[in-house]
């Protein structure tokens, strides 16, 4: 079985394989813009040929202006191949080709609420799943998916806190502080692999780069003048999400994250947003409470597959 990277004379097969949907991220649409846009590359995709007929697929996602693919976001393969086999070389063919000690890679499916009893689902999820983890891609952290919609009502802005915009070093000051703690998976991941300075400087830096307004950026002060946490109101290429929102450690038990989030849902709201999405960790109870409390509803779930904190 040979695996190599896609060349435009697959884009016959690519096009008909996407059109079954599963539990993939991709859609033709998505290829379609992504692959003008620079989300997909020939080069971050690779196939599967077996007597010189593709039997396998994987599509990879990265950032326009990245190097190299940082997710997976659509596996496929034809009927009667051992998808498990054959996908599991096209996702260390993918993993190979992301720097070590560099971000990801990293696998995101995208599930349904109560996807455990739902056998399609995971028919779908668990072949998937396996050949992850024989690439090396074996922890699992699922994140719950919340969104803000118009219909649920804007949450009362805060009257504790005072927001005001800063520059890069004072963000990556509240950075540092907020990760101590932090009962964020991804975080504690990145503080294992670069420390918590270089978890920090990593974070801005991501930040910086999505589509969202760096102008949107909030500290937020107490009536004394302290600093109680950050909001970052941003976007993805889906549209308008909760960047990222900390509590300072001195400052967690006040429910000060209801604060920052409604904040950050009112400005995302003024500058035209009328849907809002958001991600926490299944374990990270309080920041699933706050959501709720704010008037986010969960609506599905993301399941990460990555490699296990050394």
């Amino acid at each position: 079985m040979k695996i190599r990277t896609t060349v435009e004379a697959d884009l016959d097969f690519i096009r008909t394989a996407i059109t079954e949907q599963s539990i993939n991220t991709v859609t033709p649409e998505r290829f379609n813009e992504y692959i003008v846009s620079g989300y997909y590359r020939h080069e971050w995709s690779w196939v599967a040929e077996q007597d010189g007929e593709i039997v396998a697929l994987a599509i990879w996602w990265g950032m326009p202006q990245a190097e190299h693919p940082y997710s997976i976001d659509g596996l496929y393969a034809v009927p009667g191949v051992d998808r498990v086999a054959v996908w599991t070389e096209l996702i260390r063919a993918g993993a190979a080709s992301v720097p070590s000690g560099g971000d990801g890679p990293e696998y995101h499916l995208f599930l349904p609420n109560g996807w455990r009893d739902q056998a399609d689902v995971v028919e779908a999820f668990e072949p998937r799943a396996e050949a992850a983890a024989r690439a090396g891609l074996s922890e699992r952290t699922e994140r719950l998916r919340y969104e803000w919609l118009p219909e649920y009502g804007l949450p009362a802005r805060s009257t504790r806190l005072r927001f005001e915009p800063g520059d890069d070093e004072a963000f990556l000051a509240a950075f540092r502080q907020v990760i101590e703690g932090s009962l964020d998976a991804a975080t504690a991941r990145e503080v294992a692999k670069v420390g918590v300075d270089g978890a920090a400087r990593q974070d801005l830096e991501i930040y910086q780069e999505m589509p969202g307004e760096r102008s949107w950026w909030r500290l937020a002060y107490d009536e004394a003048g302290a600093l109680v946490g950050f909001g970052l109101p941003s976007a993805n290429n889906g549209g308008p999400v909760v960047g990222y929102l900390g509590v300072l450690p001195e400052h967690r038990g006040h429910r000060y994250s209801d604060d920052l989030l409604a904040e950050i849902t009112h400005l995302l709201v003024e500058t035209g947003a009328d849907r809002i999405r958001a991600d926490t960790d299944l374990t990270n109870k309080p920041m699933a409470a706050s959501f709720e409390r704010t008037g986010y509803r969960n609506h599905a779930v993301r399941m990460v597959l990555s490699y296990p904190i050394a």
